[in-house]
């Protein structure tokens, strides 16, 4: 299920950046929320040579779930910006998310303080997973 519109009112972007396509599921007191994509023709970084999207995009996927997350966090209020400060250990079994594929990511908070950290996996239909990373952001007092 795509939901642009209701993305667009939690994330600090717009059409056509929003690369998610919507939240599957979150527990504030689990620290974790699960979203989901699915590729197509129109999504943007859509590459027609590989006929998918290439998998480093898998990062991006991901911060924009922690995103999504902030904002069930804050209770459901928009937070304050967020800063994507790096990636540690991106294990990427994919050269690309492939055509007609759904893909699901979860974040999950592992530590907090001025830096949150957040362990993130990618899965395909099968709930394999494909993509993990830690990833580090930075949010605003």
């Amino acid at each position: 299920m795509k939901n642009k519109e209701y993305l667009e009112k939690i994330l600090p972007h717009k059409e056509p950046m929003i690369l998610i396509d919507d939240v599957v599921d979150y527990s504030l007191e689990g620290k974790w929320l699960k979203s989901s994509v699915t590729i197509d023709e129109n999504s943007l970084f859509y590459d027609k040579d590989i006929e998918g999207i290439d998998g480093t995009v898998g990062i991006e996927y991901m911060a924009q779930t922690i995103g999504c997350y902030a904002y069930y966090r804050n209770n459901c209020r928009v937070p304050k910006s967020g800063y994507l400060l790096g990636t540690r250990l991106y294990n990427n079994a994919l050269k690309k998310f492939s055509l007609g594929k759904n893909y699901y990511i979860l974040v999950k908070e592992v530590f907090v303080a001025e830096i949150y950290s957040f362990e993130c996996l990618i899965y395909n239909e099968k709930e394999e997973e494909v993509s993990s990373a830690t990833v580090n952001v930075y949010q605003e007092d």
